[in-house]
């Protein structure tokens, strides 16, 4: 899947001004954003995915427009939301997901490392 150039250089630069470790990786059919090496952003087609606290998970669900719960084949990923360019457009909404998931991704435990 093709990855928005123009979305993921705004994204990138959101992130360099968070002052932490970024790094990016290709990752389900998209960029994922990983910080601290920890999954935090990513970018499939021209949306964005946001890895949030599956505390406040339902509420923004329910709260919010342009945004859905993210699948993994059949499995749906609590704490994973896909917004839709309609719903980080704004300058005032694209904030809103970034805070809401570097926010997260301080308390957020890091994947397991696979063993080569």
């Amino acid at each position: 899947m093709a990855v928005d150039e123009k979305i993921a250089n705004r994204v990138r630069e959101a992130l360099m001004h968070s002052k932490r470790h970024i790094e990016e990786k290709r990752m389900f059919g998209g960029l994922i954003f990983m910080v601290d090496d920890k999954m935090c952003m990513g970018i499939r087609n021209d949306g964005i995915m946001c890895r949030i606290d599956p505390t406040v998970y339902e509420d923004v669900l329910e709260t919010r427009q342009h945004c859905r719960s993210m699948q993994h084949g059949k499995r749906t990923m609590k704490g994973f939301v896909y917004v839709d360019p309609e719903g980080y457009q704004n300058p005032q909404d694209f904030s809103y997901w970034l805070d809401l998931a570097l926010d997260y991704n301080t308390r957020a435990k890091p994947s397991k490392k696979r063993k080569k």
